[in-house]
């Protein structure tokens, strides 16, 4: 597959990503390199990526817990520390090897280590490979809230190895497949119906399927690098979607949702949203939520959970001027950003989900 250009850096694919990553270790210089991995990547993904880095500059590995949980300005300090233990200087790079959370929480450190050093990103994770592998965001949750502390600063460049997903279990690729039908449903329809049987999406497929999905999310980026506009198109399903991965993962007595599961519900109420304001037709609604439920199932909510999910929306880092924005479907593959709904509509989308 061919190389993507994203907005100051370059995406690779496969083995042409490692013959690019060595290119440009060979053209610079630096005093160590550190890679960031949980205790799974430093088991099953970094033994891989290892033996395919061609440099003798000196390398140190530093390992976190996995999980959410542990995507914190806490880790950060932890890691910050080592990091000057270790003798980390300007000069020095750090290579991401994970899902979202350490490309995430990696790409934040490095972009606030001495004011910023060099970084590269290899997501392991279906849901990091066509999520945050675009768009330089990178950052950390706080006050039991996601995403509230971060940057917008771009990687030295992406590398994505889809034999890394031969490891994940298939809710983990479930739970990637969410971004996946998103990109689809808010700018290319055809890439949405390419997952209506997905009993015919083999390896190969995927493989083109990751690269298009990477290319729409890169083609909104890149016309709105800061979120100031249609940047926003990429929120669809993750205002509400955030408020419940946050809310259930606040409450322990209740089953947790990967970001996926949880982003997958989000579809589908701001779907019913998208239908009730007048926008989304009635038969694309019921379309889309037919098909998410298929791959997704349904999680109840009662009614105190969902005046706490509402309760949640305020503090969604996407608000404006104390107003909560949504961006909502006109139709599969078209999208509307800078949208408001009331609680009342909200609700009835909670209903409706229900049913």
């Amino acid at each position: 597959m061919n190389s993507i250009q994203a907005n100051g850096y370059d995406i690779h694919f496969n083995n042409e990503a490692y013959l690019r990553l060595n290119s440009y270790l060979n053209e610079k210089i630096f005093s160590k390199i550190f890679f960031i991995v949980d205790e799974n990547t430093n088991e099953y993904c970094l033994p891989k990526v290892l033996p395919l880095v061609e440099t003798n500059t000196p390398f140190e590995i530093i390992e976190i817990e996995s999980g959410e949980e542990n995507k914190t300005i806490e880790t950060c300090i932890q890691i910050w520390s080592v990091l000057l233990e270790l003798g980390a200087d300007r000069k020095s790079l750090i290579i991401n090897v994970g899902g979202g959370v350490i490309t995430d929480m990696g790409g934040f450190i490095a972009s606030t280590f001495k004011r910023g050093i060099a970084f590269i990103n290899i997501p392991t994770t279906l849901l990091s490979m066509v999520d945050a592998s675009v768009g330089g965001k990178n950052g950390v949750d706080f006050g039991g809230l996601k995403n509230q502390i971060g940057t917008i600063t771009n990687p030295e460049m992406v590398l994505i190895d889809s034999s890394f997903l031969e490891t994940l279990s298939q809710r983990e690729m479930r739970s990637g497949l969410a971004e996946m039908l998103k990109h689809g449903l808010i700018a290319k329809k055809s890439h949405w119906e390419k997952f209506k049987k997905l009993s015919d999406i083999d390896f190969d497929t995927l493989d083109e399927l990751i690269a298009e999905s990477v290319s729409i999310k890169n083609a909104i980026v890149t016309q709105d690098p800061t979120e100031n506009g249609i940047r926003k198109a990429l929120n669809f399903g993750h205002t509400l979607g955030h408020a419940i991965e946050t809310y259930l993962l606040e409450h322990p007595e209740k089953e947790a949702l990967l970001h996926g599961e949880a982003i997958a519900v989000g579809m589908i109420l701001e779907s019913f949203i998208s239908f009730q304001q007048g926008l989304l037709k009635e038969e694309e609604y019921l379309e889309i939520k037919h098909h998410l439920q298929q791959i997704y199932g349904t999680v109840f909510f009662d009614a105190n959970d969902q005046n706490s999910i509402i309760d949640l929306l305020i503090h969604d880092k996407k608000n404006e001027y104390g107003k909560v924005q949504f961006a909502l479907l006109n139709r599969i593959g078209d999208i509307k950003i800078n949208q408001t709904a009331n609680n009342e509509v909200i609700t009835k989308s909670f209903s409706d989900y229900n049913l």
